[in-house]
């Protein structure tokens, strides 16, 4: 255990407490939860902690997320498995580029993307409030393995802020999913990708167990409340969240781009 204050480590509870619930309903979770382990960890400590701890963390709340949506929501597992796998795949590729670039100069192309996206999601008021009837084609099944799968997982592996909300909008515009059945796929991609990077981050010996440990309760209660929200709300709740998300993420990458 890291040597923090008690206000401290109930801040770090409450902050993985709401990245849990905010990342079960529509992804970004990390948006919060990492900055308050950087925040949080005592000076000088290196960022590769807060970054395993942070895997350590997320990965129980995606995986009660996940188990949530799955009992209730029409997810197709095996699909979800298949992107994950594929995922895991790209984020393995992606740190390998990253150990050798600087993902500095990509930022701004991620900003100007996520800007319209946004857009797009204001300007299409009908955009995964409700599924598609016609039966998803073999070829769209592909592409969401390809971009779904091993485009953004590469991307979570070379840079990652967004990761989660990257995924909601894929498979929402690839497989004319609505986006609570997106959300409840992009958990169990998200669990494959976080198992991935974990297993890095604990080989190299970087992750703070026991207060991954203690914070991942309250991850866990916020992912499983998120989940519920998100599956009673429906669609049009999951819009207006993604929507908060994908501007904070502008806003955030901005700061780090330009201002810190």
């Amino acid at each position: 255990m890291p040597d923090i204050s008690l206000t401290v480590t109930v801040a770090l509870c409450l902050a993985s407490l709401v990245a849990g619930w905010i990342d079960a309903v529509v992804g970004g979770g990390g948006l919060l939860l990492l900055p308050a382990l950087l925040l949080g960890l005592p000076s000088g400590t290196p960022a590769a902690y807060a970054l395993g701890t942070n895997k350590a963390v997320a990965i129980v709340g995606t995986a009660g997320a996940a188990v949530t949506y799955a009992r209730k929501a029409p997810v197709d597992v095996r699909l979800a498995v298949r992107i994950g796998l594929a995922a895991l795949a790209g984020s393995t590729a992606g740190a390998f580029v990253a150990a050798g670039m600087s993902t500095e100069v990509l930022k701004p192309v991620v900003m100007v993307v996520l800007l319209g996206v946004g857009t797009f999601v204001i300007l299409r008021p009908a955009f995964g409030t409700a599924p598609s009837t016609a039966p998803v084609s073999p070829r769209r099944v592909l592409a969401a393995i390809g971009l779904a799968g091993l485009g953004i997982g590469f991307y979570d592996g070379l840079i990652g802020p967004g990761t989660g909300t990257f995924l909601v909008l894929a498979l929402t515009a690839l497989l004319h999913f609505d986006l609570v059945t997106a959300s409840a796929t992009a958990k169990i991609v998200n669990c494959c990708t976080n198992a991935g990077a974990l297993a890095t981050f604990a080989w190299k010996g970087t992750v703070h167990w026991q207060l991954a440990a203690l914070m991942a309760v309250f991850n866990l209660a916020g992912g499983t409340i998120g989940a519920h929200t998100a599956l009673k709300k429906g669609s049009g709740f999951v819009r207006v969240v993604l929507l908060t998300v994908v501007f904070a993420l502008v806003a955030n990458m901005a700061y780090q781009q330009w201002v810190a």
